[in-house]
């Protein structure tokens, strides 16, 4: 038995996101001032993005339209493919079905442009010159200098320092895109300068870089900042992914019985999830929905779900969000894309009301999973997904247990091949189970502001 490809022609690429705000009965907290605590209206996040991500950012409008110089770029790798791993079902011995939605067929390998090219056209609208942001692993800062690249827009990137070090291909593409890449924390910002004042050897963080790229910003009247996870606005674009996966899945006469993601700050599950669990919260098909996090960065199984600030220097809105503290910095683990210490407002609102589960893995489950994945399925995950392949490997095998037929998708949200030498590191010996102490989260929750709803 080969793997099964399921192909979208081009001319299927959805013409609107999905918008799970709709189906809620009653929406996530609304983001509120840093200073005065208040909900934010759109004049408050004017300086750093575009009027029309505001907008999105607040609809409960169900389908928002995606404009067609969009769909035209989407094009260049859209419709992505589903597969089903019968190689890897027959490793695994499981009467389960598995498929996965492969976003590693994009230009900078991973799912980011879906969010990029969206908001790079939005702000090139708007007449913005200039974007900052920041990136962990590598594959939102690459994502979003292919994006700017394709509309003379000027980026940016803070890269957190401990990836930074580890990627420096990724960090080589960026420059090849022609964005600027500065390993965070710097000496460029006030909020880098004070934290290299107590840790000068500190491995960065994502909540180090975000402030450092909303300082720029606000600094720059021609300059906006982009976030490539957590608000609100990048769910609804990630959504194309599950739009069509569902699709797709009716092509094999198939639906799934639970669906697996790795989560960090929530873009990617989010994609392959919400338009399915849009059908659940409908009342027209049940799923079970899994999103798994690293252990060593466990914001939904092990924080608080609270009001927080976004970023370290606390410049950006107070979200409700499963957080670890923003002062939390996490081990420098190789899949940096997930260090990050709060989840998406929307991921965190479903887990609240008890709509999806989550669980947790450490990295050599995850790279060992990652590996079977690989020799079985030909595609060498990047380490973020094999937080979905570990999750996803454990339902078959719970399910060749129990000896029920099940069928499992999940989102196989980018390819390795830039993050060869975590895979060396992790054959070598090098990398270890690492789990955050409970103490150091409770030191980090301790600095939360308290805001009440």
């Amino acid at each position: 038995m080969s793997t099964v490809k399921f192909l979208l022609p081009e001319d299927r690429i959805p013409t609107a996101w999905y918008n799970i705000q709709a189906d809620l009965k009653e929406g996530a907290a609304p983001a509120r001032h840093p200073g005065t605590h208040q909900p934010l209206g759109p004049d408050d996040l004017a300086p750093l993005f575009p009027m029309a991500l505001i907008m999105q950012e607040v609809s409960r409008d169900q389908q928002i339209e995606i404009p067609e110089e969009v769909r035209e770029a989407y094009r260049q790798w859209r419709p992505t493919p589903l597969y089903r791993a019968r190689q890897l079902e027959k490793a695994l011995d499981t009467p389960a079905k598995i498929y996965y939605k492969y976003e590693g067929v994009s230009p900078t390998g991973s799912h980011k442009p879906n969010t990029a090219v969206p908001q790079v056209f939005y702000n090139k609208q708007e007449g913005i010159k200039r974007l900052t942001t920041e990136t962990g692993a590598g594959q939102w800062g690459s994502s979003l200098a292919m994006a700017g690249s394709m509309f003379g827009v000027e980026v940016e990137v803070y890269m957190v320092r401990a990836s930074y070090d580890l990627k420096p291909y990724r960090r080589g593409m960026m420059e090849t895109f022609g964005a600027s890449v500065i390993p965070s924390p710097s000496d460029r910002t006030d909020a880098g300068k004070a934290i290299l004042a107590d840790a000068p050897d500190s491995p960065g963080s994502l909540g180090i870089a975000i402030s450092e790229a909303v300082e720029m910003a606000v600094k720059d009247p021609g300059a906006h900042y982009a976030l490539g996870s957590v608000l609100n606005h990048v769910m609804v674009h990630q959504s194309v992914i599950g739009l069509e996966a569902l699709e797709q899945m009716e092509m094999t006469g198939d639906y799934p019985d639970v669906i697996v993601g790795a989560t960090g700050g929530g873009s990617n599950f989010a994609g392959i999830a919400f338009p399915f669990i849009g059908r659940k919260l409908r009342g027209e098909r049940d799923v079970r929905v899994v999103a798994v996090e690293p252990a060593a960065c466990p914001s939904i199984t092990k924080g608080s779900f609270a009001y927080d600030y976004g970023d370290t220097a606390h410049l950006t809105p107070l979200l409700k969000m499963h957080t670890l503290g923003s002062t939390f910095i996490p081990p420098s683990i190789h899949a940096g894309g997930l260090r990050y210490h709060g989840m998406s407002p929307l991921v965190s609102h479903l887990h609240n009301i008890n709509v999806i589960e989550a669980t947790n893995y450490n990295q050599m489950e995850t790279f060992t999973a990652g590996i079977q994945f690989a020799k079985a399925e030909g595609i060498i995950p990047a380490p973020e997904a094999n937080h979905a392949v570990v999750g996803a490997i454990t339902e078959a095998l719970r399910a060749k247990e129990e000896g029920t037929e099940k069928t499992i998708l999940f989102n196989l949200c980018g390819h390795g091949h830039f993050d060869m030498q975590s895979y060396l590191d992790f054959m070598a010996g090098k990398l270890h189970a690492y789990e955050y102490p409970e103490s150091e989260i409770a030191m980090a929750l301790a600095g939360l502001p308290g805001v009440q709803d």
